[in-house]
């Protein structure tokens, strides 16, 4: 315990000779104070292997071009760290042996004298005296070996993984335009929004919500919900054909699962959502079903005539959308929203693998997408679009009328050993050695997207929208009509002659556009 105390205050004293001095790799990245890492701290307590970063695969051009909390020129000081404690194990290695030979040659002395006659001996004494030394060397190093640790990997976590030499170099604006397919739907008639379509026909719900679901959030009911299953029994039953495994995961997944597949729960601001640390430790509501089906691969190795593994899972989704600015009215940024998940695990015995996986994806997402009659374009995502974990990623845009422009529908990321560095996902190779396997993931049908898409490109010039054939069969209808009446009244008292004395306030009139954007603060009727 002595020694362990000893240990803990000689890591502070390094810490605090550490950060006071200059030098690459001190401190936390930007100046910004400690940086937490919910990984690192899941690996110090044991709960899983440490991660093996490989950042000498990585070059500053690299670095610099991804957006994220590093720069270029923080790799050289995450290198040099990583160095230095290749340099402290090595001297704790070579003192603990030197620590056992002068145990061995003590036990031996003891072995051949009585107590007090060894104790004696100069051979003895100089041995007990090396040891004090040994251990005195020991404990700075264990402090500094502990220091430099910590130090590492809560920057080297935050690296990005390497980029793929043909992706576009900059933001949004510099993604090339792989491929378009079909052509723009012509109408005689001014095309109206997803929402306007969607109220008028009582199967979307968005206002007076504040006081129920608070902003971002919506109902779908009748038509809208029937909609929604029969997306998702499509995407399934689609992938299902291909070779896919169904599995359902967790809505609820740890900070390091996250911080494993290249997310940063601890951003300011941060699109995750956290579950109150008080009272539940280091939980998160899950984005995409990606993290979960990463955290069920976490610390498993596959065999390799197994692989590729192709998983489909239907999960809800959970997004904080932090520029709350951007578009408050629709679906096209919720809180909240369904969405069917391809994620896959490969090999890497020729580097190869995941590169045809994202290649199968993309045609399969392709596939899907035509067979819904949506006109679309296949987008190569610039350095700055592909977050830490990808190494090459495709978005799939189709074209929304009532918003006359493209919107984001899918996305496809190769992350190579990315992932399964970090989460210890491993497969035996073909002479039964452990090696890191590839992780490619894909959205197959994000529902609330899909539903833009969809609606404002079937609509007919009275607001009734016709089904896309595939769906069908789901739905049992071929064009989704306006209800006869609808199926609510406002009644609630801060309505002008609301309440329970009141008359029956109706509905707003169908057709109408949105409201402003609710300001910060505000309520009632102007909040969604």
């Amino acid at each position: 315990m002595a020694a362990r105390r000893a240990v803990g205050a000689a890591v502070r004293g390094w810490r605090r000779a550490a950060s006071g001095g200059a030098g690459a790799g001190g401190g936390a990245p930007g100046g910004g104070g400690a940086a937490r890492s919910r990984l690192y701290e899941h690996v110090r307590e044991g709960r899983s292997a440490r991660p093996q970063l490989d950042v000498a695969a990585l070059s500053e051009r690299e670095v610099e071009r991804r957006r994220g909390a590093l720069r270029g020129s923080d790799l050289g000081g995450i290198v040099r760290s990583w160095a230095r404690l290749g340099e402290v194990r090595a001297s704790i290695a070579r003192l603990q042996a030197e620590k056992d030979q002068v145990a061995q040659g003590v036990r031996a002395l003891l072995a051949a004298h009585d107590k007090e006659t060894a104790e004696a001996l100069p051979a003895y004494l100089s041995l007990r005296a090396q040891g004090r030394q040994i251990r005195l060397e020991l404990q700075q190093l264990l402090a500094e070996e502990a220091a430099l640790d910590e130090q590492f990997y809560i920057q080297a976590l935050q690296l990005p993984n390497r980029t793929h030499p043909e992706a576009p170099v900059g933001d949004e604006s510099q993604a090339r335009v792989v491929e378009v397919v079909g052509e723009k739907p012509a109408f005689t008639f001014k095309p109206k929004g997803h929402l306007e379509l969607g109220e008028s026909l009582d199967i979307i719900r968005q206002r007076r919500l504040s006081h129920v679901s608070g902003h971002r959030s919506y109902y779908l009911c009748g038509a809208g919900a029937l909609l929604q299953h029969a997306l998702v029994r499509f995407a399934m039953t689609k992938l299902l054909s291909k070779g896919f495994l169904p599995m359902t995961v967790p809505d609820l997944l740890r900070g390091a699962v996250f911080e494993g597949c290249g997310m940063q729960p601890n951003a300011t601001p941060s699109p995750i959502y956290t579950i109150d640390p008080s009272r539940f430790e280091d939980l998160c509501l899950a984005g995409t079903s990606e993290v979960g089906i990463a955290g069920y691969f976490m610390d498993h190795a596959v065999r390799l005539e197994d692989l590729p593994l192709r998983i489909v899972c239907s999960s809800t989704c959970y997004r904080a959308e932090t520029d709350t600015g951007r578009e408050p009215w629709g679906l096209y940024r919720v809180h909240q929203f369904t969405k069917v998940e391809m994620f896959g695990v490969t090999a890497a015995e020729s580097g190869a693998e995941s590169e045809a996986l994202l290649a199968e994806f993309v045609a399969l997402q392709k596939e899907i997408f035509s067979e819904l009659g949506l006109h679309y374009r296949v987008l190569d995502m610039p350095t700055e679009e592909l977050g830490l974990p990808a190494y090459r990623k495709f978005d799939i845009e189709a074209w929304m009328p009532g918003r006359g422009k493209y919107g984001e529908i899918s996305s496809a990321s190769n992350c190579t050993d990315y992932q399964s560095r970090r989460l210890n996902i491993m497969y035996s190779d073909s002479a039964r050695r452990l090696r890191h396997a590839h992780t490619v993931n894909g959205t197959a049908c994000a529902v609330s997207r899909m539903l833009i898409a969809l609606l404002e490109c079937n609509q007919l010039p009275d607001g009734s929208v016709r089904v896309p054939p595939a769906l069908q069969p789901l739905i049992g209808q071929t064009v989704l009509t306006r209800p006869p009446a609808p199926l609510l009244r406002y009644i609630s008292p801060n309505q002008p002659g609301g309440g329970a004395r009141g008359t029956l306030s109706p509905s707003p009139n169908r057709g109408e556009p949105p409201p402003a954007a609710p300001q910060p603060g505000g309520g009632g009727e102007g909040e969604p």
